[in-house]
């Protein structure tokens, strides 16, 4: 199997344009991770990213600095030019797909030709808004990081700075650099292999790894004698190696697992030309949202259990104060809470983006039916029960896979940058994103007439 795979990525390198593809989309993650790691001019990020390190066994994803920190690849914690990442990008995308859905003028646009540039350029100009906006409350954030960063004492900034000229560098250096990044990952995707974007984030994801190697020394091979006593053993390291395989298994299954729903084509003339019938599938995705549950969760949930805990301690109410507790990620009513809006927003993702009414009408007006349902409502109607009962198998593998790093930081006693690779956010995009990456490979390969990844079958595209 091994051996399979490392002939197949020599091959691609035998191919031309498949192997400047590659060395351009690294060359520009490259290029990526140095505006993840150039610290703004005026910062103390040295100060910050030691701060992060000693607060990493906590770290989650319950706030705004561990969720942001996630997708920027730490650029964050060293106050990098890069700190805003490409969430900005990714935010404007889905408000605009969003706004698409439930408002007809943009509904309309997004169909004509034409219509998608617009609403790409759209997403683009939103874009910078949210720069602007999240940048500025970024730039406050590290003016007072005593408030923003709970536990830190000390000063980002100097103490005879002008504020007003930090304020306005610091926001234009941080719009530039996510602008950049915006246009480095859509020269991937036009000239590299893969989605660009996706990419982008996945890297930094990955750019955390040596934290979690680190964590894991520490774990099974401590330094400190009184820490030996307490070092994990081999049967904790072939649990971890058994778990990380299983996980990784069930998550590519669910994300290539699809219900194939069989169309029959009728006879039709078209002009002078006359079109056979035939059969075909129309694919249904088991995990039709991705990851968009999960990061709608996480984004609501980050907030309640800060202001709750903010106004319980300043006001000395206790109840505000526990329910702050439960409501962190570690507390048990987080977890329910947590699960119960994934399956929500799976749901939600799905009635937004599949219009089954939409799909039974282009099939009335292709002339295909599925065979022992009738064209029209019956059509609609038989596709919404199907998307209903198949999304909610998606939407509990999305709550399992989401609370495994939870479950394993609190109840396991493992370090968060080890358990998020298990599991959560990390684990559903990067495996998510290597697969639409090796699809892509593989179908230049086999323009060449060589084996793709796997030895039976190929690897299938993946949506969401």
């Amino acid at each position: 199997m091994f051996s399979q795979l490392f002939q197949t990525f020599a091959n691609c390198f035998k191919i031309p344009e498949l192997r400047s593809r590659i060395i351009f989309t690294a060359l520009v993650l490259g290029v990526c991770r140095l505006i993840a790691m150039t610290p703004i001019p005026g910062l103390d990020g040295v100060a910050l990213s030691a701060f992060f390190e000693s607060q990493s066994k906590n770290a989650g994803t319950n706030s705004v600095v561990g969720l942001y920190s996630l997708f920027t690849g730490g650029a964050l914690e060293k106050c990098a030019v890069g700190s805003l990442g490409i969430m900005p990008y990714i935010s404007a995308t889905i408000i605009i797909q969003l706004l698409s859905a439930v408002i007809p003028v943009l509904s309309k646009l997004s169909r004509e030709e034409g219509g998608r540039a617009k609403i790409i350029a759209y997403g683009r100009y939103l874009t910078v808004l949210l720069c602007l906006g999240q940048g500025l409350f970024m730039t406050l954030g590290w003016e007072h990081p005593e408030k923003a960063f709970s536990g830190f004492s000390g000063s980002l900034i100097p103490p005879d700075t002008n504020l007003w000229v930090y304020r306005i560098q610091t926001v234009a250096i941080l719009t530039t650099a996510t602008v950049l990044l915006m246009w480095l990952g859509e020269q991937i995707t036009e000239r590299g292999v893969g989605n660009g974007v996706s990419l982008i984030i996945t890297i930094g994801i990955l750019a955390r790894l040596p934290l979690a190697a680190k964590s894991l020394q520490v774990m099974f091979f401590p330094t400190d004698p009184e820490m030996k006593a307490h070092a994990a053993r081999w049967p904790t390291a072939i649990l971890l190696i058994g778990s990380l395989v299983v996980v990784v298994a069930t998550v590519i299954a669910i994300t290539q697992a699809q219900r194939k729903i069989p169309v029959q084509h009728a006879q039709r003339a078209v002009g002078r030309k006359v079109f056979s019938g035939g059969t075909s599938f129309m694919p249904l995705r088991v995990n039709y949202a991705g990851v968009m549950p999960v990061i709608f969760a996480q984004a609501i949930l980050m907030f309640p259990s800060l202001i709750f805990t903010k106004i319980g301690d300043m006001y000395n109410v206790k109840f505000l104060t526990s329910l702050g507790i439960m409501l962190s990620e570690h507390g048990w009513l987080y977890l329910i809470l947590f699960g119960l809006m994934i399956l929500f927003f799976s749901y939600f993702w799905v009635a937004t983006q599949f219009n089954e009414l939409q799909v039974a009408d282009d099939l009335k007006k292709h002339g295909g039916y599925i065979p022992g349902v009738r064209p029209g409502n019956q059509t609609s109607d038989f596709l919404h029960r199907t998307m209903t009962r198949i999304t909610l198998a998606g939407a509990i593998f999305l709550v399992i896979i989401a609370t495994i790093p939870t479950m394993l930081s609190k109840y396991v006693g493992i370090d968060y940058s080890v358990a998020q690779f298990f599991g959560g956010t990390s684990m559903l995009i990067t495996v998510g994103v290597l697969l639409d990456t090796m699809r892509q490979m593989e179908s230049y390969l086999l323009m060449r007439h060589y084996d793709g990844f796997l030895k039976k079958g190929r690897v299938r595209g993946r949506v969401g």
